[in-house]
């Protein structure tokens, strides 16, 4: 019972071990895959970034200290960042969306009527596509790092089974069938002792009926070898003796 109860708790371990693995194959590549990613965005990022620094420059230039009044005429945010959910292989990664809620401001239009409104709009551009690869860099980083602690847990968990829980129970396997076959060794050699036992006792039953024909023999009485599944007094003929009465 025991055998067969580890038995199943082998299958059970080797089919969880298989699963693991393929899960652990399939996070290791999109692992690669956001790494990937992650490197295109941040040296793309690096870029976008000095140029939409150096096109706020050039508006402050051309339009002068204009934040104020940029500040003054939006009320409402026009880019709201959304939370989401991506499933990979079991793993529930999050990833951060961009929501446009309206368009921009029209303060711009009026700060171009003093001067510098191209400039002033041109930098808007650019920092929204600059805001739009930061969100994205900022949605693979998260899912990056929680793939990250999902891969060390599932490698750990792929290497307790491997190492620790399969060999175990192998071992218990192992020592549960040397002592079926010591158990079966021992009622071999229990059997064979029974039957020399029956054979030696045979042996000297046919020695002691050897013996006592012998002597009826010697006697003068006539005795008949009886069957040895019929009573040992079956081999005496009572009528040549006239002293036994039945």
């Amino acid at each position: 019972m025991n055998q067969q109860v580890f038995k199943g708790k082998m299958k059970a371990a080797e089919s969880g071990h298989k699963l693991l693995k393929k899960k652990a194959d399939a996070l290791k590549a999109k692992f690669r895959d956001y790494a990937k990613e992650i490197a295109q965005t941040k040296g793309g990022m690096a870029k976008e970034s000095k140029e939409a620094f150096f096109s706020l420059t050039q508006a402050e230039y051309a339009a002068g200290n204009f934040k104020s009044k940029v500040a003054e005429g939006v009320s409402n945010a026009t880019i709201r960042v959304g939370a989401g959910v991506n499933n990979v292989a079991g793993v529930k990664l999050p990833v951060f969306e961009e929501i446009s809620l309206g368009s921009a401001s029209e303060q711009n239009g009026s700060l171009g009527l003093v001067g510098g409104g191209q400039k002033i709009e041109s930098s808007r551009t650019k920092f929204q596509a600059l805001l739009s690869n930061l969100i994205k860099l900022a949605s693979l980083q998260t899912s990056f790092h929680t793939l990250d602690e999902a891969m060390k847990v599932t490698n750990r968990r792929v290497n307790a089974l491997e190492n620790v829980t399969i060999p175990r129970i192998k071992g218990i396997l192992d020592y549960i069938s040397r002592e079926l076959d010591e158990l079966e060794r021992e009622d071999f050699t229990r059997l064979k002792k029974v039957q020399a036992s029956k054979e030696e006792k045979l042996k000297e039953a046919q020695k002691l009926i050897e013996e006592a024909m012998k002597e009826a023999k010697a006697l003068g009485v006539e005795l008949k070898m009886a069957n040895t599944t019929e009573d040992l007094m079956g081999g005496f003929d009572a009528g040549n003796d006239e002293e036994v009465v039945f």
